[in-house]
């Protein structure tokens, strides 16, 4: 079993990160103006180092569930997807009120007011809570990750608006954030009773001895802890019955925070319901879990896009959308849990693959919608401000006004409508090929239907892009000091869904899939905990003595 300091030693990148994150703060405290200038570009750094470090690194054989590959492909989609959102997300705190009356020229500098430091901070903080998840080893380490992803989420909602709508939805999300860490939180003390351990290899190894012992399925207990750490978990990923919040908070959320929580926390609840699945084994799944899975998926896909369908903002469209991809994603998860071999039969692998094409659909949609203002009245005062509550009328004619914008507009949304040969075509492909090798033909049928249903809201909003007219006055585009690392990140976003479409993506594919693929490791591997139970001989002493 590995000791702390060789944990430690694999932590590197999360160790930049945290480095990185402490001097975002220090830097953006500075009474020096320049100093303060520079921590985007700190931030930036900090995940460039973390990124080539996790690559230099490589997967970790040592993985007490074999899936030291998913840990370091996670690391580097998530710091990947991070260095373009940060490019969205570069100017936020800069352009509030209180940072210009904190800093503003002939002012002396208000260290209390400003929040440049805390903002890329926090940035930093969640973004290694997913590396973090992702490397988890054990049901503690699990819990404090998730927290740590989701904690400083709270605060970039928050203070990022200038309107009481940004503290309303950091206070919903705060509250039904808890409600979720307490019910998976009681998952995992319920798989600790059932086993005994904490430790995700010894808890494997109770479940191998429990089940080739006379059980078809592991205790009871273990079965009710599954299931109430995926419903908690389901809040990550805004899953049905966990995703009520969505809409509002990510209509109250300044839109560049909006991009994060639509990848971040996503990409760590995904990280986490694999890790926790492959808890029950590599062959198959109980199947109360798979009716859990399979249901979950089928509501929230639908629910999703039935409400997305029907709403106007374009905010709360995106919203939806992200419950209704989730759904995808949850059925990816209960077909071919653990198989290794072609990437067409790996459920995880196509899980990952989607999560990537997604995000960067996602991010570049909500680029786009960050570029560009609405003149509205503001929380209800009887006085007006700009704010960024954009509606289907606001893009009308985007591509004669800025054609980068509509261009990008354009690719996102055939990205997650799934259009050969953009990254969505490929993520839906690989998808549907794992549920229909798990022998789910229903579900693919369900799956299928709703992609449909959502070409309806996306191909709306390209159409509008391009061939629009409004009987309003449409959004009018940021100037161009605002708007230029926002522009920037769309194209890099637009690019990304282009490429990994074609053939670099099959590379890509190539990887999630080999992050699945057992890994021998000095100590038996992955095969171990199976190749014990099936001889009949104890996992561990503590196995035995129970």
């Amino acid at each position: 079993m590995p000791t702390i300091a060789d944990k430690l030693a694999g932590l590197w990148p999360e160790i930049v990160m945290l480095l990185g994150a402490a001097a975002c703060l220090a830097a953006g405290l500075s009474a020096r103006e320049a100093l303060r200038r520079l921590t985007p570009w700190i931030a930036g750094g900090a995940m460039a180092g973390a990124w080539a470090l996790t690559l230099c690194a490589g997967g970790d054989a040592a993985h007490p569930l074999g899936l030291g590959g998913m840990v370091s492909f996670v690391k580097c989609m998530i710091l990947a997807l991070g260095i373009v959102l940060l490019l969205v997300c570069a100017g936020v705190p800069e352009a509030l009120k209180q940072t210009a009356a904190a800093e503003g020229p002939g002012q002396r500098f208000d260290p209390g007011l400003s929040v440049r430091g805390e903002f890329y901070c926090f940035f930093l903080l969640s973004i290694t809570g997913v590396m973090l998840t992702a490397g988890a080893t054990d049901l503690v380490w699990l819990f404090l990750a998730l927290e740590l992803t989701s904690l400083p989420t709270y605060v970039m909602i928050a203070i990022t608006r200038d309107r009481t709508v940004a503290h309303e939805a950091a206070v919903k999300y705060f509250f039904l954030g808890a409600l979720s860490a307490a019910m998976f939180l009681y998952g995992f003390a319920l798989i600790y009773g059932a086993t005994g351990f904490t430790d995700f290899g010894l808890i494997r190894d109770a479940v191998a001895v429990s089940t080739e012992t006379g059980l078809s399925d592991p205790s009871p207990l273990m079965l009710l802890g599954i299931v109430l750490a995926v419903l908690g978990l389901c809040f990550k990923v805004a899953a049905v019955p966990m995703h009520v919040y969505t809409a509002d908070v990510y209509q109250g959320a300044a839109t560049p925070v909006t991009a994060f929580l639509a990848v971040v926390p996503k990409t760590a609840g995904f990280a986490a319901l694999i890790l926790v699945l492959h808890l029950l084994g590599l062959d198959r799944l109980p199947i109360a879990v798979l009716y859990l899975l399979g249901a979950v998926g089928v509501l929230t896909m639908t629910v999703g896009n039935a409400l997305a369908f029907i709403q106007s903002n374009l905010k709360r469209v995106m919203a939806y959308s992200s419950v209704a991809n989730s759904g995808y994603m949850m059925l990816g998860l209960m077909a071919g849990l653990g198989v290794s071999g072609e990437a067409l039969g790996n459920g995880p692998a196509a899980v990952l693959f989607f999560m990537l094409a997604y995000g960067f659909g996602s991010i570049g949609a909500f680029a786009v919608l960050a570029s560009l203002s609405a003149q509205r009245v503001a929380d209800g005062a009887g006085g007006t401000g700009v704010n960024d509550d954009l509606e289907y009328q606001d893009l009308a004619g985007l591509w004669w006004r800025s054609p980068v914008l509509g261009g990008v507009m354009l690719v996102s949304m055939l990205t997650l409508v799934g259009m050969p040969p953009l990254a969505g075509f490929m993520g839906k492909f690989f998808l549907i090929g794992g549920v229909l090798s798990a022998g789910f033909y229903g579900l693919v049928v369900v799956l299928v239907i709703n992609s449909a249903v959502s070409a309806g809201y996306y191909l709306r909003i390209a159409m509008l892009t391009f061939f629009g007219e409004s009987s309003t006055t449409p959004a009018e585009i940021l100037p161009a000091g605002r708007r230029g690392p926002r522009v920037a990140g769309a194209l890099v976003a637009g690019l990304a869904g282009l490429l990994i479409g074609g053939l670099p993506g099959n590379s890509v594919v190539r990887n999630a899939r080999q992050a699945f693929e057992p890994v021998a490791a000095e100590d038996g591997g992955v095969a171990a905990p199976v190749a014990r139970a099936q001889s009949g001989a104890p996992a561990t002493e503590s196995t035995a003595r129970r």
